[in-house]
């Protein structure tokens, strides 16, 4: 029985709770999470380590007046709950329901959407900085997690707050973990931080004084014994060089003193860091154990924790096996991700090149030069980014890498629709993005086994490579024992069809719905060509010009959007060949998709063969009538 969260209709509510009431109402936050999210899915763990901060904060401050801004944003299930979307919260990343990020058209109470780390502390200084130009006076909060520190932006905004606002909070949330453990120096100086015991000692004393005694006396004695514990980490205390009062490690868990801390930060005439250690997954054994697992998965028993097993393997899971072979015969090839070993199946390559495999932390820029710079010494890295992050290093791959030709392999993985992630992780503008860049060749395979061929085909080609693979499993093609190179730019005629009617050119993830098209047309007596394109860059004109010669319409089928995409490609193609064969192009439209399952959101915006075959549909009517 929910006798406290089902009376939070807004954060008003909340203040209405005597501190025996919030810790329940804690506790059944918790439980509420693990019961409601086991069904959809979600950031199960990051949410159950900011129970305590995110009551206490909605205790202090007043949003939607006061603003929060939370970094990647997969840890606001909580805010959710407490901002009047406890109703509606079972529908959390499902179709039509709530998003399982910050989204400014949903909530008064979600001031800046986010779904890629490293964005809050530079929005939460633009809007501290409007504020200060307008006259207002409401607070500002940014809580981002200690992995967002690993993040160029974060830096660049922490060189600015302090000669920027005089009125600023920014939350660290330690939990020393972002999807993996996290890597690097940045971490190491947090745990350094967190561990050093004559700090904690005198930090402690500080606690102690605010929790037993209250009040501004004892703030004062309080922030002097910060002070004194400051002085023996010493000047590595890096937020104060950056101009920032640093207060913490303080426990992220303990509400009292949150709520305590809260109140005496929110009457600082400076910008502030509080130090809060958390842990990722309170309050469920199995997210405690499986703290990788648990950052974000699909439904699970809320007892166990047990998922069900996908039944054959993922493309990501793929991509890291096959290139654990290519490394196993090329000393080498170097395999790189920013912070996602676990979502590019990174993980599996780690254990058995442990020398060549680097993690860089949230830091997709850094690891596009890194690459850059271990490919002028004669490496082959593959650089395992999600589609919609590599986006953040694009500057990287056209300057440093494409300009020197140099023989880096870009995997994108989760390229095309990203489902319950929705509009922030939805893979859909790489071809366009990296079409236009000179030197690079531009792979989508249509299954498994093409991927591991065009792995290999990438560590063969002496120049910069991009190979785009959706997530989740594919067809379940078997995969040759020894991959095969590729002929650059070769697309793949899997049915002639008949000369004079239509070729339909299936890219990627849409060659079944391709292949199911030419069905639906031979059913009404036309035979369709079908070709796997295997290349959005550079494309196969050649085939292109061959049967455009001799069809009377092209159908282009992919999974990304249509402005700039494959389909462009294609009408450039048949434009620069002379031909007015017209082009049917099936893509995503001009426009950011929603979250909700990929076929539904096919069906919806018409990215199915059925879909397809009535836009056709007026152009072979003429060519059956004329027969």
């Amino acid at each position: 029985m929910e006798e406290y969260l089902n009376r939070i209709k807004s954060p008003a509510d909340v203040k209405r709770l005597g501190m025996v009431e919030l810790e329940r109402l804690a506790e059944e936050i918790r439980a509420r999470l693990i019961r409601s999210v086991a069904k959809t899915g979600g950031h199960i763990g990051p949410n159950l380590g900011v129970v305590e901060l995110t009551i206490a904060m909605h205790y202090v401050f007043d949003t939607p007046r006061d603003h929060f801004i939370f970094d990647v944003s997969h840890q606001a299930y909580v805010h959710k709950l407490l901002t009047g979307r406890e109703s509606q919260f079972h529908t959390i990343r499902q179709a039509g329901g709530l998003n399982g990020f910050m989204l400014r058209t949903e909530s008064a109470h979600d001031s800046f959407g986010a779904g890629h780390a490293g964005t809050a502390l530079s929005a939460a200084l633009g809007m501290a900085a409007a504020r200060d130009m307008s006259g207002g006076t409401e607070h500002v909060v940014a809580l981002a997690g200690d992995a967002a520190f690993t993040n160029g932006i974060s830096f660049e905004a922490l060189n600015n707050i302090a000669a920027t606002t005089k009125r600023m909070i920014v939350v660290l949330n330690d939990n020393e973990w972002s999807i993996d453990k996290n890597v690097g120096a940045i971490a190491e100086y947090f745990h350094k931080i967190a561990m050093n015991s004559t700090f904690n000692s005198l930090h402690d004393t500080a606690v102690s004084l605010v929790e037993k005694v209250g009040g501004k006396a004892a703030r004062h004695v309080a922030r002097k014994a910060e002070e004194a514990a400051k002085g023996i980490v010493g000047r590595g205390m890096i937020f104060e060089e950056f101009g920032l009062s640093y207060f913490g490690p303080v426990d992220g868990h303990n509400l009292p003193l949150l709520i305590e801390t809260f109140k005496f930060l929110k009457d600082q005439n400076r910008p502030v860091v509080l130090h809060a250690i958390t842990q990722k997954g309170r309050g469920f054994e199995p997210a405690l154990a499986g703290q990788k697992k648990f950052h974000g998965l699909g439904p699970y028993d809320p007892q166990t924790g047990e998922t069900k097993a996908a039944g054959q393997k993922t493309y990501s899971e793929v991509f890291a096996e096959s290139l654990v072979k290519l490394a196993d015969g090329n000393d080498k090839v170097v395999a790189i991700t920013a912070a996602m070993p676990n979502g590019t199946a990174l993980d599996l390559f780690r254990p058995k090149h442990p020398t060549r495999y680097f993690d860089v932390g949230i830091a997709e820029e850094h690891a596009v030069l890194f690459a850059a710079g271990m490919a002028t010494k004669g490496y082959k890295p593959f650089v395992a980014i999600y589609s919609t992050f590599l986006q953040r290093a694009f500057d990287q791959i056209v300057h440093d890498v494409a300009l020197q030709k140099l023989p880096v392999v870009f995997c994108m993985d989760r390229g095309g629709l990203s489902g319950d992630d929705g509009p922030t992780h939805h893979g859909l503008f790489d071809i366009s993005y990296l079409r236009g860049v000179p030197n690079l060749v531009h792979m989508v395979p249509k299954d498994e086994d093409e991927l591991s061929d065009m792995l290999y085909t990438a560590m063969l080609h002496d120049g910069p490579a991009a190979i785009r693979y959706p997530r989740g499993v594919g067809p379940g093609a078997a995969i040759k024992a020894q991959p095969v190179a590729l002929e650059i730019g070769r697309a793949e005629v899997l049915r002639e069809g008949r000369g004079d009617e239509v070729c339909i050119l299936g890219l990627g993830a849409m060659l079944p719905e391709a292949l199911r098209l030419a069905d639906l047309l031979a059913d009404e007596g036309i035979r369709a060509a079908v070709v796997n394109a295997r290349f959005a860059k550079p494309i196969d004109a050649a085939c292109v010009a061959r049967f455009g010669r001799s069809c009377r319409v092209f159908v282009t089928m992919e999974d990304h959007v249509l402005a700039g995409g494959f389909g462009s490609a294609v009408l450039e193609a048949v434009s620069d060949a002379g031909l007015e064969t017209p082009v049917v192009r099936v893509g995503w439209p001009d426009a950011f998709i929603e979250h909700g399952k990929v076929e539904a959101l096919r069906e919806r915006y018409g990215l199915t063969a059925e879909a397809a075959l009535e836009r056709v549909r007026p152009l072979i009517g003429a060519m059956v009538a004329g027969r």
